[in-house]
Formats: C-alpha cells, structure tokens, sequence
C-alpha cells in the first residue's frame, strides 16, 4: 500500500495567524476526508513571511504559537494523517542577537496530536538553516539558525540535518525536510539535500515561502531538479500563492508546487498563481513517488510578467479595499497599458480615464487617448490644463513677497523647467486625485523603471498615487505587454498601433513633441544600461560600462544591437557625456524620487524599494573610471 502525500499549495495572508490556521484546518478535513497520509503546507503558513517588525510584538507571537497548538491539537482527530506546515517557534528561555526572545523560522510535523522529531534537536522542530540576507530578505534579523544553534550547542552542523520518519498505515518513509532556503544551495557552503540524503532520508520535501521574479521557476527547476538526481531520491517542493509586501514592494507568490523524480526530471507541477494540491505515492517498498499529474508548458517571459502583474494588482486592491481606479491617460505606451491593465482586472465601470491636454499636447496623442478608452470601454472624460496652469503661473509671479529682513517686495520668476514641472503637478495632484476621490477609489501611478532609474518624473505629479503597477518594468517590456494584451488577453486591438510607433514624449513643452523633440532617452540602449547597473548581482560600474566601450564588446555585454550605440553617439565625447549625465541623475534626485515613489509589484530580478536598498549620496565615480575616461578623450 503506498503512502499517499498531498501538498497543499494555499493562499497564505501575511499578519493572519487567523486566517491561515482556518484555511490549514479546512485543508487537513479534506486530507482526512481523502485519505492523505501525510499533508505538506508552506514555510510559516501560520504568520506569513514578510511582516517588518511585527515579529518584534510578543502578542502577535504568542497568537501564532496558539494558533500552531490548534493545528498540532488538531491533528489528534484525523486517523494516521501527519501534517508538516511552517511556523515561527520561540524559547522564551533564550535570547536572539538582538535581546529579544529567541525566534526560529521552523517545520512543524504533527500526528496523533504530537509532534514528531528527527532526535538530533533540543527541540520538537526543525530549524531553518539557511537564513538569506540579501534582496527582499531579512531573516537575519528576527530568526536564530540553525547555524548559529549548531555553534551554542558544541555540535557540528552537519550532523543535525537528519531525515524524519513518518510512518501510516504500517508504511513508513524518511522525510528530508527543508525550509525554501535550505534548498538554494549554490551559494552555500552546506549542502542540506545531499546531507539529508547520505543521512538516510528517501524522499526530499522543500516547504517554501517562495516570491515570484522573471525566470525564477526556470532556476527552480534546475536546482531542485539537480538536487534530486544528485542525491538519488526524489524531492516535493511545496510553495504557497498570494500577495506579500515589505512596505515598499509588493511581492508575488507564484505557488508552482511541483514533484521531481530521483532522476531530477520534474513529474508534475501545480498551476501558477492558483490554490491547489498536488498529489503524490510513495511506494515504501520501491523506495519510489508515483504521480498521475502532468507538467505545465513553460511560460514565455512577458506571459510571466502578465499574470504577476495581474494577480499582484489584483490582490493588493481587494487586500486595499479599492474597487474602482483613475488613470490619466496621456496617448502615450505607458499610460495606456496601465489603463488596460486595471480594465483587465476591474471592469471597464470601474476605470475612470482621463486626458489632460495643455497647449502642447498635439492632436495625436488626443485621438489615440480617446481611442484607446473607446476600445476598453471605460469611462473617459478630458480636462484641459491649460488654464489652470496660467493661472498658477500668473500668482506665483505676480504675487509679492515680502523679506521682513531687508523691508522689502520682491517677485518670482517661472523658468520653462519649472513651468514643465506645474503641469505634471496640476495633473496629478489636482486633477487625477480629485477625479479618484470623487469616483471613489485610487489613482495610479504610470511611471516604468526606465524613467524612475534617472528620475524622469515630477515630484507629486507623475510620482504619486496609490500603487505603480509598471513601476519594476524597463520600457521595452511595457512594449512587449501592450502587445501581449492586444493578442493574448482582450484577442482584439484595445490598444491602437500608433501607441507603439508614436515616439515618445512628455509634451510639456514645444520643444517636446512627438514628431522632433522625444524623450531623451534611447530606450533600447539605455533599458539595457541601466538594468547592468541595477540587476546584475555583481552590479556593474561606469568604469566597466567604458572599458567595454573602449574594447568595442559594451553591445555584447549589455544585450543590445551595436548600431544603436554608434548611431546614437557618434564619438567618445558625446557617449561619456551621456553616461555620467544619467549616472548622475541616478544616483541624486532620481533617488528621493523613488524614496517618494508608490508601492511597485516587484518582478526583476531587483526591484526598488526595499529589494534594492538606497541611501542618498553624492555620485561616485571609480578611479580606473577617470583613468580610462582620459585615456578615451586623448586618443
């Protein structure tokens, strides 16, 4: 008779305790109900994972210990059914680095109403080992590892990853269990799986609590399913969905819970984004899993991009309590993607659009504004801004001030950048926020990645609202997901083509048109550019940034066409002229921009925010850089 093993791939809300022991005691009625044997839940399904320093509350703590009792007590009335799940445990008897009570990020395998131990532990737990401090994460600073545990009780490391045995219905299987990090092994020197397997464990289970980012399931699948062939068993990874931030970000937790063969080829994969269980059998005496699911087709990159940005969105709005958005919707690719995005997710009566033409908007942009609302079927409205701006203008230059100091009047002047920066304002501050308020709801906030990276967007006008849906997209991908809505989700043109081949501008000027004076970005080069400043994980330098254009190998380096750079630069001059002018920018006003900016639904690689940590300093640019910068402008 095989075991069967489910895994419960659950919506987890972070900071309910409440909510989630309900959804695990419903899940368990159901193994019970279907003969599981033994039910894998997500690392810390009780509190959730990203809480900021709610982990500092002892009442929330103590919430979650009686809530992890019920479950535990629970587990008393449901036959030979052993359920594995994540929680925070405490020893109160003991002190974390920062004073306060000892916390460990920690599995829990209960049976019988008891809990089952593997013996190495002075616990009836098993502790995380891994605790990443890097990115989004901060496990550092709330959990004790069993690292540092391993070093308070003289032992080595090493010999307390043991498998734990379960045993049902007279079949008994070795658990390797692990917690998300522990799994992630090339960056560490332990190896859990392979320590856990040499140590007699026949079957791998990874309980994660796993964000969403491009690719990142691809990089799943090849380590967990190098683990499993290495050690020669299979392995069950469980991960939850829902949405969790840490103020800043608000990440996506894709679930695709899935089932690898000791072979290392994946069996079967649960759904993205979706609840589910996923079902397995071990047959103890084959020392093998047998699954009758199938595996998921692999997604395309903007496919990927698409739904996280769809469920992040949609997640953090019910979580909000908002039910209808404003957009302001300039005929540009940004803000029409947005607007389609929200339409997507409310419904066209919950959209509210609206074009702020000036005396610098052409008719362009206006028609295609109005076509696209046309063709989503929102609701739409123009309000001109041009008034409203002349009359700012007029009171802040003619109205006197006063110095109490020399006695005496004086008047302020308008530059044109000023008055560029009282139009984006009058737009968003004054239009879209009064619009969202009386159609009750939110606004949002149109800025992509490109343009928050060197600060192109005015503080309180472009940069405000309730959230950036595109915020962590560079322009390309905004590109790539109009299109993608176009074909794939509405199956019709909501979007007109001339949004794609329109060049891209602001219009706050007559210098600034569509036809000539575009934005001052050249997106296919400088999406690239800057994404190896923010993303690589060994971040990349202007000084790197020049030697590579000395070698003539910065288009290889970067992903982009070779063209592009020497038609947009003629010559050494004008290329380093360009670097330090949106390296600059990056890294001064462009930085309390973002400090200011909305919440972002985080999907590169790294987000800003807080997966990408800022303080506000002065540019700096290396040494080998003004080397190699003279070196250029001599020769």
């Amino acid at each position: 008779m095989a075991l069967k093993i489910a895994c419960g791939q659950i919506e987890i809300i972070a900071g309910r305790p409440d909510l989630n022991t309900k959804k695990i005691l419903h899940h368990m009625d159901m193994a019970c109900q279907n003969g599981i044997d033994i039910l894998l839940l997500p690392e810390l399904a009780v509190p959730g994972y990203f809480l900021g320093d709610l982990w500092e509350q002892t009442a929330f703590i103590e919430d979650c210990a009686a809530y992890g009792d019920e479950i535990i007590a629970a587990t008393e009335n449901c036959g030979e059914l052993c359920v594995i799940f994540g929680n925070i445990a405490v020893d109160n008897s003991k002190r974390n680095e920062d004073g306060r009570a000892r916390k460990y990020n920690a599995a829990f395998a209960a049976q019988h109403g008891r809990l089952l131990t593997n013996g190495t532990l002075p616990y009836d737990f098993i502790v995380k080992n891994a605790l990443p401090n890097y990115r989004e994460f901060d496990d550092n600073r709330h959990f004790y590892g069993l690292r540092q545990l391993a070093l308070e009780l003289d032992k080595q490391v090493a010999g307390l990853h043991q498998p734990l045995t379960v045993t049902a219905h007279g079949e008994t299987v070795k658990l390797g269990l692990m917690l998300c990090e522990d799994g992630w092994t090339e960056n560490y020197f332990l190896d859990v799986p392979q320590l856990l397997a040499q140590h007699g464990a026949e079957l791998l289970c990874n309980i994660s609590c796993s964000p969403f980012s491009i690719n990142k399931n691809s990089k799943r699948h090849r380590l967990f399913g190098s683990a499993a062939q290495k050690a020669g068993i299979p392995l069950i990874y469980c991960n939850n969905v829902g949405i969790q931030n840490n103020g800043k970000n608000i990440f996506t937790f894709d679930g695709c819970s899935c089932v690898y063969g000791s072979d290392g080829w994946l069996l079967t994969d649960a759904p993205m984004y979706a609840e589910a269980t996923l079902c397995a059998g071990w047959d103890s005496k084959a020392k093998a899993i047998d699954t009758s699911g199938i595996t998921s087709d692999p997604r395309s990159e903007i496919d990927e991009v698409y739904h996280s940005l769809r469920y992040g969105c949609q997640r953090f709005l019910e979580q909000a309590g908002i039910g209808k958005m404003t957009i302001g919707l300039s005929g540009g690719i940004d803000s029409a993607v947005t607007a389609a995005l929200f339409v997507d997710i409310l419904g066209p009566d919950n959209v509210l659009l609206v074009n702020m033409p000036s005396c610098y908007n052409s008719p362009m942009t206006q028609t295609i504004a109005e076509q696209t609302a046309q063709s989503l079927g929102a609701n739409y409205t123009v309000i001109p801004i041009t008034e409203s701006c002349l009359h700012t203008r007029e009171q802040l230059t003619q109205t006197p001030i006063h110095s109490y100091r020399q006695h005496r009047d004086f008047q302020l002047t308008i530059s044109p950048l000023i008055y560029e920066n009282i139009q984006s304002r009058d737009r968003g501050s004054r239009v879209v926020a009064g619009l969202a308020a009386a159609f009750g709801g939110a606004f949002s906030c149109n800025s992509n990645k490109t343009e928050l990276t060197v600060g192109y967007a005015t503080f309180y006008g472009d940069i405000c609202g309730a959230l950036a849906p595109i915020g962590d997209l560079w322009k390309h991908h905004v590109y790539e997901l109009g299109r993608y809505l176009n074909e794939k989700v509405f199956q019709r043109q909501v979007l007109p083509e001339a949004v794609f081949t329109i060049r891209p501008s602001a219009e706050l000027s007559s210098e600034q048109t569509v036809g000539t004076g575009g934005d001052p970005l050249v997106y296919p080069y400088h999406d690239k550019l800057f994404r190896s400043f923010l993303e690589q994980w060994r971040k990349t330098s202007p000084a790197e940034i020049l030697l590579w254009y000395s070698e003539g190998t910065l288009a290889e380096h970067l992903g982009c066409e070779a063209d592009i750079i020497s038609e947009a630069f003629p010559d050494a001059r004008s290329f380093i002229a360009d670097l330090e002018h949106w390296w600059k920018l990056m890294h001064t006003l462009a930085v309390a921009k973002r400090i200011q900016a909305p919440p972002i639904v985080s999907i590169t690689r790294r987000a800003y925010g807080y997966d990408h940590r800022e303080a506000q300093l002065t540019p700096y640019f290396p040494r080998e850089y003004h080397r190699l910068k003279a070196q250029l402008l001599n020769d």
